[in-house]
């Protein structure tokens, strides 16, 4: 009996077609959150562990959405007093000043340093205002299930994790003037409330975005072998 023709392998006289893409959900296979190992989905096993590791394995991360949703909500209430109190108090012989974060942007702006007063606004107010806007329509879509443009919402994840760790650079810039400060013997400069607050937002800001699942977005493509560009 002859062997059955592939139409997608040239060498038994079919023709090459293009790749057929699906999802690893579909296919019941899941990858190890811990070695990567990809491995067949055990359905019958309450809780699965990875063949190689011994971590859990899940198909998708456990109550990605809720969690998402708690951490963000908790950013965006610190996000208030993070703006609105003093993120460093100094005191000199001249007197003593509270600063906002949006006080020492303009101080910047005023005094012609507007490369750095541009740098500290992007990072410290826009950057962190944009994750919390774009982390909430990543999720909203997933939970209507939207199956609109999943590439460029992935890719749109992609960013967003990737440039939120820059939103410390306004405590780190902080930390180095009180250390500075302090060494020179100028004056002494603590942080104040508003600076707590704007680190906890950037924290929470980075935990939703690793508890996040982008594989989500894709949960709800059809299976038609689409690649989507």
């Amino acid at each position: 009996m002859n062997d059955p023709i592939d139409p997608a392998d040239p060498a038994t006289g079919g023709e090459a077609s293009e790749p057929y893409y699906t999802t690893a959900s579909r296919a019941n296979v899941v990858a190890c959150h811990a070695c990567g190992l990809v491995q067949p989905l055990a359905y019958t096993v309450e809780k699965q562990r990875c063949t190689r590791c011994g971590a859990a394995v899940h198909r998708r991360h456990p109550d990605s959405i809720a969690r998402t949703w708690a951490l963000l909500i908790s950013a965006a209430i610190l996000y208030i007093p993070a703006n609105l109190f003093p993120i460093m108090h100094t005191s000199s012989i001249l007197g003593s000043e509270d600063d906002t974060i949006m006080s020492g942007v303009a101080l910047f702006w005023n005094d012609g340093d507007y490369p750095l007063a541009a740098v500290i606004f992007v990072a410290s107010i826009l950057v962190p205002m944009l994750k919390l806007f774009t982390l909430a329509f990543l999720t909203i879509s997933v939970q209507r299930r939207s199956t609109w443009r999943p590439r460029q919402r992935t890719t749109l994840f992609r960013i967003v994790e990737g440039i939120g760790r820059w939103s410390m650079l306004d405590v780190f810039v902080i930390t180095l003037t009180v250390a500075l400060v302090r060494f020179k013997s100028l004056a002494v400069i603590t942080p104040g409330p508003g600076a707590l607050a704007f680190a906890s937002v950037v924290v929470l800001t980075m935990i939703a975005s690793m508890q996040f699942d982008p594989r989500l977005m894709w949960d709800n493509i059809e299976p038609s072998g689409k690649k989507y560009d």
